[in-house]
Protein backbone atom coordinates (compact mmCIF):
# COMPACT_ATOMS: atom_id res chain seq x y z
CA UNK A 1 0.00 0.00 0.00
CA UNK A 2 1.67 3.30 -1.14
CA UNK A 3 1.28 6.04 1.46
CA UNK A 4 0.90 9.94 1.13
CA UNK A 5 0.83 12.99 3.59
CA UNK A 6 -0.22 16.70 3.12
CA UNK A 7 -0.48 19.47 5.50
CA UNK A 8 -2.40 22.20 5.89
CA UNK A 9 -4.76 24.25 7.97
CA UNK A 10 -7.97 23.51 5.08
CA UNK A 11 -9.95 26.74 6.54
CA UNK A 12 -12.86 27.64 5.32
CA UNK A 13 -12.41 24.46 2.79
CA UNK A 14 -12.71 24.95 -0.84
CA UNK A 15 -12.63 23.29 -4.33
CA UNK A 16 -8.84 24.36 -4.46
CA UNK A 17 -8.86 21.92 -1.32
CA UNK A 18 -10.78 19.43 -2.92
CA UNK A 19 -8.33 19.54 -6.05
CA UNK A 20 -5.70 19.05 -3.74
CA UNK A 21 -6.50 16.26 -2.03
CA UNK A 22 -8.09 14.22 -4.88
CA UNK A 23 -4.42 15.19 -6.22
CA UNK A 24 -2.51 14.34 -3.49
CA UNK A 25 -5.05 11.03 -3.30
CA UNK A 26 -4.39 10.09 -6.46
CA UNK A 27 -0.33 9.28 -5.90
CA UNK A 28 -1.26 6.62 -3.83
CA UNK A 29 -4.03 3.90 -1.89
CA UNK A 30 -3.88 5.62 1.43
CA UNK A 31 -4.04 9.38 2.09
CA UNK A 32 -3.31 10.92 5.57
CA UNK A 33 -3.61 14.87 6.27
CA UNK A 34 -1.94 16.69 9.04
CA UNK A 35 -3.70 19.76 9.84
CA UNK A 36 -2.53 22.73 11.96
CA UNK A 37 -4.18 22.91 14.89
CA UNK A 38 -5.53 25.94 16.34
CA UNK A 39 -2.71 26.67 18.64
CA UNK A 40 0.16 26.11 15.88
CA UNK A 41 -2.01 28.35 13.71
CA UNK A 42 -2.09 31.39 16.62
CA UNK A 43 0.96 31.06 18.05
CA UNK A 44 3.37 29.77 14.99
CA UNK A 45 1.40 30.78 12.20
CA UNK A 46 0.60 34.13 13.17
CA UNK A 47 -3.57 32.83 11.76
CA UNK A 48 -7.05 32.98 13.11
CA UNK A 49 -9.15 30.41 11.54
CA UNK A 50 -12.58 30.47 10.68
CA UNK A 51 -13.80 27.03 11.86
CA UNK A 52 -12.09 25.41 15.26
CA UNK A 53 -9.95 22.13 14.26
CA UNK A 54 -12.28 19.64 15.01
CA UNK A 55 -14.52 21.59 12.63
CA UNK A 56 -11.84 21.57 9.92
CA UNK A 57 -11.25 17.95 11.15
CA UNK A 58 -14.78 16.84 10.90
CA UNK A 59 -14.76 18.12 7.29
CA UNK A 60 -11.58 16.23 5.89
CA UNK A 61 -12.81 13.16 7.70
CA UNK A 62 -16.31 13.50 5.61
CA UNK A 63 -14.22 13.58 2.11
CA UNK A 64 -13.90 10.03 -0.05
CA UNK A 65 -10.38 11.07 -0.78
CA UNK A 66 -9.22 11.56 3.01
CA UNK A 67 -7.91 8.28 5.17
CA UNK A 68 -6.69 9.53 8.28
CA UNK A 69 -6.83 12.83 9.62
CA UNK A 70 -4.00 13.60 12.48
CA UNK A 71 -3.09 16.73 14.24
CA UNK A 72 0.14 18.98 13.20
CA UNK A 73 1.34 21.00 16.03
CA UNK A 74 4.46 22.50 15.05
CA UNK A 75 6.79 23.04 11.90
CA UNK A 76 9.50 20.04 12.76
CA UNK A 77 7.48 17.23 13.25
CA UNK A 78 7.50 16.62 9.26
CA UNK A 79 10.06 13.85 9.79
CA UNK A 80 8.94 12.37 12.49
CA UNK A 81 5.24 11.74 10.86
CA UNK A 82 6.98 10.34 7.84
CA UNK A 83 8.30 7.38 9.39
CA UNK A 84 5.41 7.05 11.89
CA UNK A 85 3.04 6.46 9.25
CA UNK A 86 5.41 4.97 6.76
CA UNK A 87 4.89 7.18 4.31
CA UNK A 88 5.40 6.85 0.45
CA UNK A 89 4.98 10.18 -0.66
CA UNK A 90 4.93 13.68 0.51
CA UNK A 91 2.67 16.55 -1.10
CA UNK A 92 2.06 20.07 -0.97
CA UNK A 93 1.00 22.71 -2.67
CA UNK A 94 3.81 24.19 -4.79
CA UNK A 95 3.82 27.89 -3.27
CA UNK A 96 5.99 25.53 -0.97
CA UNK A 97 8.31 24.60 -3.52
CA UNK A 98 11.95 23.61 -2.06
CA UNK A 99 10.87 24.35 1.47
CA UNK A 100 10.77 20.16 2.17
CA UNK A 101 12.79 18.95 -0.03
CA UNK A 102 15.33 17.72 3.05
CA UNK A 103 12.20 14.86 3.66
CA UNK A 104 13.90 13.34 0.05
CA UNK A 105 16.22 11.36 1.94
CA UNK A 106 13.06 9.57 3.85
CA UNK A 107 10.07 9.37 0.46
CA UNK A 108 9.44 11.56 -2.56
CA UNK A 109 8.41 14.89 -2.18
CA UNK A 110 5.89 16.11 -4.66
CA UNK A 111 4.77 19.99 -5.46
CA UNK A 112 1.32 19.81 -6.54
CA UNK A 113 0.33 23.15 -8.37
CA UNK A 114 -2.37 25.06 -6.85
CA UNK A 115 -5.70 26.01 -8.40
CA UNK A 116 -4.85 29.29 -9.03
CA UNK A 117 -8.04 31.37 -8.72
CA UNK A 118 -9.32 30.37 -5.34
CA UNK A 119 -7.37 30.39 -1.66
CA UNK A 120 -9.03 30.89 1.88
CA UNK A 121 -6.53 34.08 2.13
CA UNK A 122 -8.67 35.68 -1.25
CA UNK A 123 -12.23 34.47 -0.18
CA UNK A 124 -11.81 36.17 3.11
CA UNK A 125 -10.04 39.19 1.52
CA UNK A 126 -13.17 39.24 -1.11
CA UNK A 127 -16.15 38.60 2.40
CA UNK A 128 -14.17 41.83 4.34
CA UNK A 129 -14.31 44.09 1.22
CA UNK A 130 -18.15 43.35 0.70
CA UNK A 131 -18.34 43.90 3.92
CA UNK A 132 -16.83 47.15 3.96
CA UNK A 133 -18.92 48.52 1.16
CA UNK A 134 -22.27 47.91 2.55
CA UNK A 135 -21.00 50.21 5.05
Amino acid sequence: MKRVITYGTFDLLHYGHINLLRRAKALGDYLVVALSTDEFNSIEKGKKTYFSYEQRKLLLESLRYVDLVIPESGWDQKAEDVKLYKIDTFVMGDDWEGKFDFLKEHCEVVYLPRTPEISTTQIKKDLFEKDISKK
